[in-house]
């Protein structure tokens, strides 16, 4: 009984709030008719500030916001197969490809690029620094340094495991001495690898806007094999009809366009940009 008149109460609020609604234009009504998007996106992209920067320019240019779910790209993409986004903003290009063939959007589009990097401690008793990120995991494996991996589906952890698999290293069926899995973001996996003088891979934008860096440094860069490729997609409302899917698209429209590039452009840490944009014009 309690449960039903739950229902009811609900019903005749509900009821009472639409007649609010239709008599004023303005006050809590209004709230009610903002426009927004859920987007599904990596940690890179939120700790390292640019959602901060990017999407307030959006908002001024459609007056659509953006509700930012950060997580790891693989938890993402499957928040936006239940229908639990709008679209997904991600990093890990295979996953994404997957993604449209499975019916769950029909077309990615790529946006900016970033790179990975192999930090470590600057004494480096791996040998590991220079530019070929596959012999550099070798003699970390072989010298049993510790190494934190992500280990949470993300897109830099799906990234690290092509890249020891590259290296002649299956972490699957025999991980390295002293590997371990944080199962966490970036910004904790380096808060992890800085407290016990670690190597871990991470992307370029969260390590240049991290702080606690303690005794690391960048070891291994310029690799072509540590390009990172960020898209957008957008969530087929064929699968999802709740979706704003059209108001999605003016967000990947947007991003994409010149406007949405020079936003991406101009977002810097330290005078430095985090991100290259790279939308195929």
């Amino acid at each position: 009984m309690e449960h039903l008149n739950r229902n009811r109460r609900g019903a005749v609020e509900g009821v009472a709030a639409a007649l609010l609604c239709l008599a004023a234009v303005h006050g809590p009504c209004a709230l009610a008719q903002e426009r927004f998007i859920v987007m599904a996106s990596t940690t890179s992209t939120e700790q390292t500030g640019l959602f901060a920067h990017l999407l307030p320019v959006f908002k001024a240019a459609t007056g659509i916001g953006v509700r930012v779910v950060a997580m790891g790209t693989g938890q993402a993409l499957d928040t936006a197969r239940r229908g639990d986004a709008d679209l997904v903003f991600v990093h890990d290009k295979a996953a994404e490809e997957k993604f449209v063939a499975e019916g769950f959007a029909t077309s990615r589009r790529d946006v900016m690029v970033n790179d990975f990097v192999l930090v470590g401690p600057k004494a480096d008793p791996a040998r590991t620094r220079g530019r070929d990120i596959a012999a550099a995991l070798k003699k970390l494996a072989a010298a049993k340094q510790p190494f934190v991996s992500r280990g949470d589906k993300s897109g830099t952890h799906a990234a690290e495991l092509r890249l020891w698999k590259a290296a002649g290293v299956d972490v699957a069926a025999a991980r390295p001495v002293g590997y371990r899995d944080c199962g966490c973001g970036m910004g904790p996996a380096l808060n992890m690898a800085a407290a016990t003088s670690a190597y871990v891979l991470t992307d370029r934008g969260t390590w240049l806007a991290f702080r606690n860096r303690g005794d690391l440094t960048v070891l291994v860069e310029g690799d072509r094999s540590l390009f990172n490729q960020y898209g957008v997609l957008v969530v087929n409302p064929a699968r999802h009809p709740h979706v704003k899917a059209a108001l999605a698209q003016q967000f990947a429209d947007w991003v994409v366009s010149a406007a949405g590039q020079a936003a991406i452009s101009a977002f810097k840490v330290g005078g430095e940009p985090l991100f290259f944009p790279n939308a195929a014009p």
